[in-house]
């Protein structure tokens, strides 16, 4: 996934950025017993904001038009830039797109001047208890709000 290009989604992404959090959340539903946040978030008012960048990769095959196929939603606060989503098409998953998100949302960070990134992720992910350590995150917190069980991670930029 290295041909993939990020950059700040528009308008007309929003049904492709609708389309790729469900794709990445749906699952899910089950595990948790509940829909997952991003799945209802307001997808249009997000990418409004600015606050939505998208990974365009080429289709599975090399040839055809690129199409998104993960995305960021980032919001910066006073002391940190809080990410709210990562997201990876199912069929793109493996490839080093959500790694590269990752590092997108990190210089972001460092080109606003925040220390750190702060995140947090549903404990029954436990994919992403594993993932998120290896790239340098540490777990701060769990807290359960309402039907959420979460897990709030942190890592502090140089």
């Amino acid at each position: 996934m290295t041909h993939a290009r990020i950059r700040p989604a528009a308008t007309a992404d929003v049904p492709a950025v609708k389309a790729v959090i469900d794709a990445a959340f749906g699952p899910y539903v089950a595990r948790i017993g509940v829909v997952p946040v991003p799945m209802e978030a307001d997808h249009a008012a997000n990418v409004a904001a600015g606050r939505v960048f998208v990974a365009e990769a080429p289709d599975e095959a090399g040839a055809g038009p690129e199409r998104v196929a993960g995305l960021v939603v980032l919001e910066p606060r006073p002391d940190h830039l809080y990410l709210d989503v990562v997201a990876v098409r199912p069929d793109a998953r493996g490839t080093g797109l959500g790694r590269l998100l990752l590092e997108f949302a990190e210089n972001r960070a460092r080109a606003l001047g925040l220390p750190e990134i702060r995140l947090y992720t549903n404990a029954m992910m436990w994919e992403n208890q594993k993932i998120y350590p290896k790239l340098g995150y540490e777990a701060v917190e769990r807290r359960v709000t309402g039907p959420y069980d979460r897990i709030h991670y942190r890592k502090r930029l140089h």
